[in-house]
């Protein structure tokens, strides 16, 4: 039974939160500050952490940072209130997986739940070195090769690239790339990820008007199936 360490001091949310936990089959552990919040990721070994960043005694923030400090390799979602941009994309640099702004869906926060979860696991996949098709590409080393010969890719392209892989088989929204690729909300820019994926989609795809790995969800995103 996975466990999750919820820290949340509204005490609506807290409940709602737990209760949802609970009927999907989570173990959950409940702090209501971020200095309990604190002592709880560290004793409680949660497999982990759904973290408010406005928080009493310590901000959601301080806690990620504190606990990256020490090394710990927790995975931990951020929740942020709308128009908190500046918090999320701080809460990225200072450690933090993954971020939903208030208001969202249960479900939604569930989904991203179980991918970090797959994603952080013992066995799951490096992203590091990774396959597809007749692709390979080194993140480590910004390369993409094509069928053995190098293909030129921006860096944007790399991280675009690289967000698709590990959240292969979900379906990600274009504002949800624009806030964890390109560190910024803002809905008019959207075309912004089409123009990226079209011009990824050309040196990827053996035909780029009939993509097999980087596959449009009509008027919901992108989803990822190498």
């Amino acid at each position: 039974m996975p466990r999750v360490l919820i820290v949340e001091d509204d005490a609506a949310m807290a409940t709602a939160l737990k209760d949802g936990f609970t009927y999907e089959g989570y173990d959950v552990e409940l702090a209501r500050d971020g200095e309990a919040g604190l002592k709880a990721a560290r004793a409680a070994a949660p497999d982990i952490v759904v973290l408010d960043v406005m928080l009493p005694k310590m901000s959601g923030l301080d806690v990620c940072r504190r606990l990256r400090s020490e090394g710990s390799a927790l995975p931990i979602i951020m929740l942020t209130a709308r128009g908190q941009e500046i918090d999320k994309v701080l809460g990225l640099k200072l450690g933090a997986d993954d971020y939903l702004t208030k208001p969202f869906g249960f479900m939604e926060l569930m989904a991203r739940v179980e991918a970090l979860l797959r994603r952080t696991s013992p066995g799951a996949r490096s992203a590091e070195v990774y396959g597809f098709g007749d692709v390979v590409v080194d993140f480590k080393k910004a390369e993409l090769k094509k069928r053995g010969k190098p293909v030129e890719v921006t860096a944007r392209e790399l991280k675009l690239l690289e967000y698709f892989i590990a959240h292969r088989g979900e379906v990600v929204p274009r504002d949800r790339l624009l806030e964890q690729v390109w560190e910024y909300d803002d809905t008019p820019l959207t075309r912004t990820v089409d123009m990226h994926v079209a011009k990824l989609r050309r040196k990827i795809e053996n035909d780029p008007a009939d993509p097999r790995f980087i596959v449009t969800v009509h008027r919901m995103g992108y989803k990822f199936t190498g």
